[in-house]
């Protein structure tokens, strides 16, 4: 149950309430004067409705690329161990813990560069190619252990495809969805449930004393909830949302064995 309330919460905020107070204040001031008139509806999902939908849909893609990419990093990084732990004869358990720590270390950079402000980038990233540097420098050394040529090229095969997969991740980090598109849904959450307000009194002329409100509230908060969702997928690595990306280090460092 609590899990309920805290999913709601994330999609019903203060922005819900300033909404939902001006459309039941433009309500009650066009019963009050009996300024009535009926609007279009199908302005509302030309002017909100689709374009808020067009971002879900575009921020949803954004997270599932940025997945498949984390996932390519974790398996390459994986594969990487293997290569410590099956291609070297009797391979020394320094070497192991060594690559376990670069791993260990490059994740963590990730993590740091994903979870902190798109202004402070050039600052973490700089984490993230020092350790690539490392582990490019770590691999070069197994030669000296016995790793064949062709077996070294291809364990910086791995460590290549990481660094593309880290680059992919890091462009849908630092790039949203069109920022005037969401400027102009914005505007409009704002604006159309005040401007309609003169649509509910027409319509709720029938209603019993009350009720007349229950229709701009719900207007209020069903365009606001989708707006705050398609807040929360705009950054899939705010760890502020449900459907948010959490790189567990801890985790994926334990399971290599």
């Amino acid at each position: 149950m609590w899990k309920l309330f805290k999913r709601a919460f994330l999609i019903i905020n203060w922005k819900t309430f300033v909404i939902t107070f001006l459309s039941i204040a433009s309500t009650a001031f066009c019963l009050h004067f009996h300024i009535k008139a009926d609007f279009p509806l199908t302005l509302i999902s030309t002017a909100i409705v689709f374009p808020i939908v067009f971002s879900i849909g575009g921020a949803y893609k954004r997270r599932e690329v940025a997945l498949d990419e984390y996932g390519s990093i974790k398996a390459h990084g994986r594969a990487l161990y293997f290569a410590v732990s099956h291609w070297l004869e009797n391979p020394p358990q320094e070497l192991k813990t060594e690559v376990k720590s670069h791993l260990e270390n490059l994740l963590d950079s990730c993590t740091q560069v994903f979870t902190n402000p798109v202004d402070k980038l050039e600052e973490t990233e700089k984490n993230v190619y020092q350790n690539f540097h490392n582990l490019s420098v770590f691999i070069k050394s197994l030669r000296t252990h016995g790793l064949p040529s062709g077996e070294a090229s291809r364990s910086n095969q791995f460590l290549s495809k990481m660094m593309i997969s880290f680059e992919r991740i890091k462009h849908i980090y630092q790039y949203r969805t069109p920022r005037t598109l969401r400027t102009y849904s914005d505007i409009f959450i704002v604006v159309l449930p005040i401007i309609y307000g003169p649509h509910f009194a027409e319509n709720v002329t029938s209603y019993n004393y009350g009720l007349q409100y229950a229709v701009p509230i719900l207007f209020s908060v069903i365009l606001v909830a989708l707006d705050n969702i398609q807040s929360h997928l705009e950054n899939p690595f705010d760890q502020q949302g449900e459907d948010d990306v959490h790189i567990n280090v801890d985790k994926f460092i334990r399971n290599l064995e």
